[in-house]
């Protein structure tokens, strides 16, 4: 999200040096302006109403700061969409228009011209409450016939547009098409709290189109509302590009190195997640055993033994991850505890195969794959400059 927690309310005094400024402003500028292939009292008249319109928003902005600005680049959209269907204004116009917004507005960023261009797209895109994608034309001409899948999905659901960030939707908008996919993606960004970067990833990775993905005995296993619950809960794939390996590496590798960047491997499994141990010690008949990962779940009362396996997917780990957790129930559950749940962690799963390992087993279990970080080849790793390199031409530049 752009920096806009700066914003604050004008003052009188501070509204009146705004609109001294901006007709000094187009004065000055009045001769490079009408040199452009436009009426110059359209666009002093537009390019007001969109001061006015900013000014507005700084004035709300103590209220609702994101979801104020999305309404202002909304109405933004619609001026610039509208001046350029009329008057067939091009990029150069929006050119000017960034120059002259980015000069009385200074403290605020987000009117470059790519980012007027995202605004055109969010007006064409969304209703006016910023609930519900708008039809296409092609929607629009069949509309007399038959309503398309699309035109049914917009009215399914209203879209948590405001209660996203401007960059993520940005993201949303540019890279996901579908609509129900698009309310997917919204509703996991709000829930597990989703970076813009995190989110990008995601929709690169195809996480809408991989839900349910997960392999699981939950249906059969738990009740009906705790199945649903887990199932949400847990996803697939899961991604820890923290890690990124060069040389051979080992399943403990794997774990260490997900320990180390703890924060981020609880990013990673979502809300409520809360990390008990690594190769968590339980006795069972006087032998010892060792849990890759244990964590309690604070939401559903629970706790998740995690079994992490690199490589494909093998029946016979389900038969050691179900008496883990067995083994965890009997001796760490206390009265309120739910049902332990498993998870096992492998990089690749023929679906088929975990669908019979599952089968016949009574405790609720997960199959999930994961992937790590791409390592930068050698030859590139060789060619980049060290740390070091780069300190001392930060150095040297800083002392020229």
């Amino acid at each position: 999200m752009f920096k806009y927690c700066a914003w604050h309310l004008l003052t009188t005094k501070t509204v009146s040096n705004e609109v001294k400024k901006f007709n000094k402003h187009i004065i000055n500028h009045s001769v490079s302006t009408m040199s452009l292939p436009i009426n110059i009292t359209e666009y002093t008249q537009l390019l007001n109403q969109i001061k006015q319109r900013v000014q507005l928003a700084q004035k709300r902005a103590i209220f609702s700061v994101s979801a104020e600005m999305l309404r202002m680049y909304w109405d933004i959209g619609e001026m610039l969409f509208n001046k350029q269907k009329e008057a067939g204004w091009g990029t150069k116009i929006l050119e000017r228009i960034s120059a002259d917004l980015k000069n009385d507005f200074p403290d605020i960023k987000g009117f470059s011209v790519r980012n007027c261009q995202f605004m055109i797209q969010f007006y064409k895109e969304y209703n006016q409450e910023l609930t519900f994608t708008k039809p296409t034309v092609s929607q629009i001409e069949s509309a007399n016939t038959k309503p398309s899948v699309s035109q049914l999905q917009t009215q399914k659901f209203k879209l948590p547009i405001t209660q996203i960030g401007w960059a993520h939707n940005v993201v949303i908008m540019q890279r996901v098409k579908d609509v129900d996919a698009r309310y997917w993606y919204m509703i996991q960004t709000i829930k597990h709290s989703w970076s813009r970067d995190f989110l990008a990833e995601a929709i690169k990775l195809d996480y809408y189109g991989k839900q349910g993905a997960l392999s699981s005995n939950f249906d059969t296993t738990l009740p009906t509302v705790q199945s649903k619950q887990v199932k949400e809960m847990l996803k697939d794939p899961y991604v820890f590009d923290m890690l990124t390996f060069t040389d051979e590496y080992t399943e403990r590798d794997i774990e260490l190195g997900l320990i180390k960047h703890i924060e981020k491997f609880l990013l990673e499994l979502g809300r409520g997640f809360a990390f008990m141990g690594r190769q968590y010690h339980i006795e069972v008949c006087d032998s010892d055993y060792y849990i890759d990962l244990l964590f309690y779940h604070v939401f559903t009362h629970r706790y998740v033994v995690i079994e992490l396996k690199r490589g494909e997917f093998k029946p016979e780990y389900i038969g050691k991850l179900n008496f883990y957790c067995s083994a965890v129930d009997d001796i760490m559950c206390q009265e309120g505890d739910n049902q332990t749940i498993g998870l096992l962690l492998c990089q690749n799963k023929d679906k088929v195969k975990a669908e019979y390992a599952l089968r016949d087993i009574n405790k609720p279990i997960g199959i999930s794959e994961y992937a790590l970080g791409q390592a930068l080849p050698e030859q590139l790793r060789s060619s980049l400059p060290t740390i070091e390199e780069i300190e001392n031409n930060l150095n040297k530049n800083s002392i020229e």
